[in-house]
């Protein structure tokens, strides 16, 4: 396993894809980004689950990745979601994702097929010998029915550019685990903002967020806590984005986040078939969820605005400056 790798950990937004008249969005998404940057986020993340990657057609795929890097200029890194079912359509979406100036790629288990932890191995492999990208593997046996096994990330972390592991088992003993069987270097990021605060303590790096995107500065604050072992404000901010997270799980991701950022002003509210708008009660749930947490996610935004972040390939940026 290579040391010299690109430095991930905080809050790091999982993004939706805003659709209009069923096109992307291209003037939200690059808002959507340059918020994030602006209150902290430490990465950003298109193409992926919450980005209803799956929907997305090649040239889309592309177009997203292009307007996250435009936007980032530098400033924080671009992981794009580079996964499927297929070897090769992964294949062409990571060396595509490449081309359009990714820092890193978030490889999702094939999904639907089921293949053995065998066949797993060879899938990334196979990406990772076709780009010259860092590589974040992502395990999230609820959705692909596949669970990667400690062993297997063990050996897929002997890749070179195999820099870490996106979990969303909710197991939060794995974390001891893969890093006594790992490292301290194999970056561990969570899949489940509900438990990201525990997955800190545990030994992890940061979270991939749903909730950052409506809250970005209280995720990036959250994460600055635990670094700067502010427990006070660590707490805080926990026990204010509980609520939230809930909420915005109350229906399928990315459905509940849309709504929300629509509720914000920031996106529209359409989906691709076949996911379909926020049932009403969940919605009202969402809302009464949403109001207390912006009152705090703009004190917060103050302060992530008065921080000047330094650029991540000199210093990497894993929250507020210190």
């Amino acid at each position: 396993m290579n040391t010299e790798r690109l430095q991930l950990g905080g809050s790091i937004a999982a993004l939706v894809t805003p659709l209009r008249g069923d096109r992307i969005d291209e003037k939200a998404f690059a808002a959507l980004c340059a918020r994030q940057i602006d209150r902290g986020t430490s990465a950003l993340v298109p193409c992926g689950t919450t980005g209803e990657a799956p929907l997305l057609t090649a040239n889309e795929h592309r177009q997203l990745i292009e307007i996250a890097v435009a936007t980032a200029d530098g400033r924080v890194p671009v992981i794009a979601g580079a996964g499927t079912c297929s070897t090769a359509a992964s294949i062409a979406l990571a060396q595509q994702a490449e081309r359009a100036g990714a820092a890193a790629l978030l490889c999702v288990t094939p999904y639907y097929l089921r293949p053995t932890q065998e066949g797993v191995i060879q899938h990334i492999r196979a990406i990772h010998d076709a780009v010259g990208l860092p590589i974040v593997l992502y395990d999230v046996p609820s959705r692909t029915a596949l669970a990667l096994h400690d062993e297997t990330v063990r050996r897929l972390a002997e890749l070179p550019r195999v820099i870490g592991l996106k979990d969303a088992t909710g197991d939060l003993r794995r974390v001891g685990r893969l890093l006594r069987l790992i490292g301290d270097d194999f970056v561990l990021l969570s899949g489940d903002d509900a438990s990201q605060t525990d997955f800190r303590l545990a030994g992890g790096h940061g979270c991939i967020s749903v909730t950052a995107n409506v809250a970005p500065a209280l995720c990036a604050t959250l994460h600055h806590a635990w670094d700067a072992a502010d427990l006070v404000t660590l707490r805080s901010a926990t026990q204010i984005l509980a609520p939230l997270h809930a909420a915005l799980f109350l229906e399928s991701n990315p459905i509940p986040v849309k709504r929300a950022l629509h509720r914000l002003g920031l996106t529209t509210n359409e989906l691709r078939l076949p996911l379909t708008p926020l049932g009403a009660e969940a919605d009202a749930r969402l809302a009464a969820a949403l109001e207390p947490v912006m009152a705090a996610e703009e004190l917060a935004a103050r302060r992530a605005a008065a921080l000047m972040p330094p650029v991540w390939q000199e210093t990497p940026f894993v929250g507020f400056a210190a």
